[in-house]
Parts: structure tokens; sequence; C-alpha cells
């Protein structure tokens, strides 16, 4: 049910900005881009279209701000829940909670970033990129450190583990997905799954038993 926010007095810029841009988040995540409008991103806000216009210049601007606002919100969270002073792989179990966490209560700003900003081409997908090349980044340099450390080698390079990187966070991606799609899946759950999926790998990796493909295969 979509919820009309009604306001009666004057509020500072900056609220009423937040004020519209969780109304945006809310008509885009539920609507779709295109089947967005301004009128109801306003009615929602409860304020007048012209204010929006005034305030976030376009529908296609607008959108980006959403974009932007969620894929900042979603990289804090994720490495707020890191502490470094952990264990590798408690390390990694906390950023995963954190990412499904994070995109299990905001499931409007994640269809946004996961679905929306991807399917409606430049400059959209282009902020999403840049958020997912930062999260691939976090990962990385995550396991870098786990992996030198188990190897007692401070120069093992991160080509080793960035592929590594690369599909844990498509994983999650994909399983956030899933997870906010399928009643009674929790983040914690969704987060364990993709820990025993992927820990067993960077356990090996780590240990030095990678696994190699046949010699006589491309």
């Amino acid at each position: 049910m979509v919820v009309v926010v009604r306001t009666t007095k004057r509020l500072p810029r900056a609220e009423r900005e937040r004020q519209m841009m969780d109304a945006a988040v809310q008509v885009f995540g539920r609507r779709g881009y295109r089947g967005a409008s301004m009128d109801e991103v306003a009615e929602l806000a409860g304020v007048s279209k012209p204010l929006v216009y005034l305030y976030l210049k376009s529908k296609e601007d607008l959108f980006t701000a959403c974009i932007r606002r969620e894929a900042q919100a979603l990289t804090r969270a994720v490495r707020a829940g890191v502490r470094r002073d952990l264990p590798p792989d408690r390390q990694l179990w906390e950023g995963l909670r954190a990412f499904f966490r994070h995109t299990a209560d905001h499931p409007d700003g994640w269809t946004v970033l996961h679905v929306q900003a991807r399917t409606h081409g430049e400059p959209f997908a282009a902020e999403v990129a840049a958020l997912r090349a930062e999260l691939v980044s976090f990962v990385t340099q995550l396991t870098v450190v786990a992996a030198r450390a188990a190897h007692r080698d401070p120069d093992l390079p991160e080509r080793e583990v960035a592929g590594l990187a690369e599909a844990l966070v498509g994983a999650a991606e994909s399983l956030a997905a899933w997870a906010n799609a399928t009643e009674g899946v929790c983040a914690r759950e969704a987060a364990a799954t993709l820990m025993n999926f992927a820990w067993a790998g960077l356990d090996n990796l780590m240990a030095g038993r990678p696994w190699t493909p046949p010699a006589d295969q491309d």
C-alpha cells in the first residue's frame, strides 16, 4: 500500500529533499522508471509537482539522484559492518550480513539499483557499475589481506583473488534479489547461504589448494 505523506509546516531544504527522494525511490522501485510519474512522486511526498521540479529538475535527474543515494547508502552499510580486528572469515561474514540486511530493509532502493537502473541504459547503468566496482574492490581487499596472511606472503598479487571477489559480488546481487522475492528468507539466512558457498573456495585458495582445470583443456 502506498502511504501519502502530508505536511503542513515548512521544512528545511535538506529535509524536504530527503522526503521527496524517499517518495521517488518508492515510486521508481514499484512502478519502474517508465511507469513512474512526477505527479505520483509529488503526491506521495505531500508536495506540489512544481516543487519537485524546483528541487530535482527532471525525471532523469531525480532517478539519477535516487541511484546515487541508494548506492552510497549500501556501500556505507557494508563498510560499516566490517570490523578489521576480526578474523578473515568473520570479516567476510559481517560484510555479507550487512549487505543482505540493507537490501532487505530497503527493498525499493535495491530494486532501483539492481533492476531499474540496469535496464534503462546510460547514464543509469554507469552509476550502478560504479557501485559494483566499489563493492568488488572492497571485497577484493578483504580477501587479499586474508590470503596474504594465510600464505605469509605480503606480495601475493590481487589477481589471485580479484576474480573470486567479482564472482562473490555477483552472487550476492542475485541472492539478494531472490531473498527479497522469497517469503521467509531473512538477511542472516541469505548471508549464511553465500558464506557456505564462498568460504570453502576462499579457504582452499588461502591454503594453496586452488582447483585447476585439466591440462588438456583451454
